[in-house]
């Protein structure tokens, strides 16, 4: 086939994608489909970016996600990927995330039927996140932030992200300082859910305590400047940055997430000990006074029932303080 009638044929299929209906009657061939797709996705940037588009639109679609998963897609996403030269990096990454949204997607990700080549897909992805921040004009790798939410939804996916010989989650926490809300929220998903491996894990967890206070405590901590009391209980990287003016964090899901990983450490004796040892008691008060969202309130109030239950310490109240 020339490559114009090529191309020609996988704008007709990537236009059939952008409608119900057409992905539906492209359902019924995906046996002969996809497998093709998945062949022009190594080809020139003009066939497979069309093709790239098409999966992703296709992907959304659970059952054919599962086939895509079942025929290999994400090795080859994978390998087109860090192909020199991929200039379709960005469709890729979308793709991931849709086949991460299932359990076998993440399994296939996390390579955990072959041993030695174990977690190396993740280590690959985590290494492009943290450097393409720095890229100013566009960010390829800004989506592997819901991959890793994905990924970290599952036990081996939290284990593997928390290994401190890999160091994984220590190099995606420093990403929480980028100003793009995407990764913010990436970064945030993640922890949290790292934070349910709290009891078995606490103590790599606390290992990487520099960075994971301020990723926790600082979008919670509201919108005024501290006092030098209050900081001079806190470590320097936390109190250094409350004693300025601080741009807010406006998802509040972001904050939601931030105070139950909070919760989910402080549930352990020692992960409350460490809680303690970084004033962390006095920013969620302070934090809670500034708050608005209801949900975000119910967050900071489950904190406080469980800090008072622990510790006989004051629930955070409404009025401010003087």
């Amino acid at each position: 086939m020339s490559k114009h009638v090529t191309k020609a044929a996988v704008d007709i299929v990537r236009g059939l994608t952008g409608s119900d209906d057409g992905l539906q009657s492209l359902a019924n061939y995906s046996k002969i489909l996809l497998p093709s797709l998945s062949r022009l996705l190594a080809g020139n940037k003009e066939v497979a970016e069309p093709a790239a588009e098409a999966l992703v639109n296709l992907s959304q679609n659970s059952g054919l996600a599962a086939k895509m998963v079942d025929t290999g897609m994400i090795n080859v996403a994978m390998d087109v990927l860090y192909k020199p030269g991929s200039g379709i990096s960005p469709l890729l990454v979308m793709l991931l995330v849709n086949l991460t949204q299932l359990d076998v997607g993440v399994t296939s990700l996390l390579q955990t039927v072959d041993e030695k080549m174990q977690g190396l897909y993740v280590m690959k992805l985590v290494r492009s996140f943290c450097r393409s921040s720095d890229e100013a004009s566009e960010d390829p790798f800004e989506h592997v932030g819901s991959i890793l939410v994905n990924i970290s939804k599952q036990e081996a996916g939290r284990k593997l992200l928390l290994d401190p010989k890999r160091g994984l989650l220590r190099q995606i926490i420093r990403q929480f300082d980028s100003p793009s809300p995407l990764r913010k929220k990436g970064v945030s998903g993640t922890i949290r859910n790292c934070c349910f491996e709290a009891e078995s894990q606490l103590q790599n967890l606390l290992l990487i305590s520099e960075f994971l206070w301020p990723a926790l405590l600082l979008p919670v901590a509201g919108n005024k400047i501290y006092s030098e009391q209050d900081r001079s209980k806190m470590p320097l990287e936390l109190g250094s940055a409350l004693s300025i003016e601080r741009e807010p964090v406006d998802d509040p899901e972001i904050r939601v997430q931030a105070l139950e990983a909070i919760y989910l450490i402080t549930l352990q004796e020692a992960g409350l000990r460490a809680f303690w040892s970084v004033n962390g008691p006095r920013i969620i008060q302070v934090g809670y006074e500034d708050e608005e969202d209801l949900k975000v309130m119910g967050a900071y109030e489950q904190l406080g029932a469980l800090l008072i239950n622990s510790s006989g310490t004051e629930e955070p109240t409404t009025e401010t303080s003087n």
